[in-house]
C-alpha cells in the first residue's frame, strides 16, 4: 500500500467530496440551497451591485457557469438581475429578501458544519489547514 502522503491530492479530493456532498445535504434541509448557491449569495452580499464576471472572478468559475447558477438562483427568487447602469451588456446582482432569509438560515449549519471541523482538526489545526488551503486557493 502505499504511504498516505504519496496519496495526498487523492485524499484532498475524497474529502472535498464527501464535504461537499455532506454540507450540501445540511445545507439544502436547513435553507433550502447547495453550497455552490450560498457560495453565490455570499459573493453577492459581500459586493451589493456585483456583476456576473465578477461574480464568476469571486467564484473562481468560467462566467457560462456563473450565468446558469445566476439563472438558478433568479428563478428561485433568492437574486435579481438588472441592467448595469453603464456597462451595456453587464447585469447587476442584487439580493432578495428571500436570498437574505437563505443566507440568514444556512448561518447556523454552516457554524455547526466549522465546529465539527475544529474538533475533529483541534483549533491549531483547523487554523492552520484553513491557512494552507486558501494560499493554495488564492496565492499565485
Amino acid at each position: 500500500m502505499s504511504e498516505p502522503d504519496d496519496r495526498l491530492y487523492f485524499l484532498l479530493q475524497r474529502a472535498a467530496h464527501r464535504l461537499r456532498t455532506t454540507a450540501d445535504r445540511r445545507c439544502v434541509a436547513a435553507a433550502g440551497v447547495t453550497t455552490a448557491q450560498l457560495g453565490a449569495l455570499f459573493a453577492v452580499e459581500e459586493r451589493p451591485g456585483a456583476t456576473q464576471r465578477s461574480l464568476a472572478r469571486t467564484l473562481g468559475l468560467r462566467e457560462s457557469a456563473v450565468t446558469a447558477l445566476v439563472a438558478r438562483l433568479t428563478t428561485a427568487g433568492l437574486l435579481t438581475r438588472s441592467a448595469h447602469p453603464s456597462e451595456h451588456r453587464a447585469v447587476v446582482l442584487e439580493l432578495t429578501e428571500a436570498g437574505r432569509t437563505a443566507l440568514h438560515a444556512a448561518r447556523p449549519e454552516i457554524d455547526r458544519f466549522n465546529t465539527e471541523l475544529r474538533t475533529l482538526l483541534g483549533d491549531d489545526g483547523f487554523t492552520r489547514t484553513a491557512a494552507a488551503l486558501h494560499r493554495i486557493a488564492y496565492d499565485d
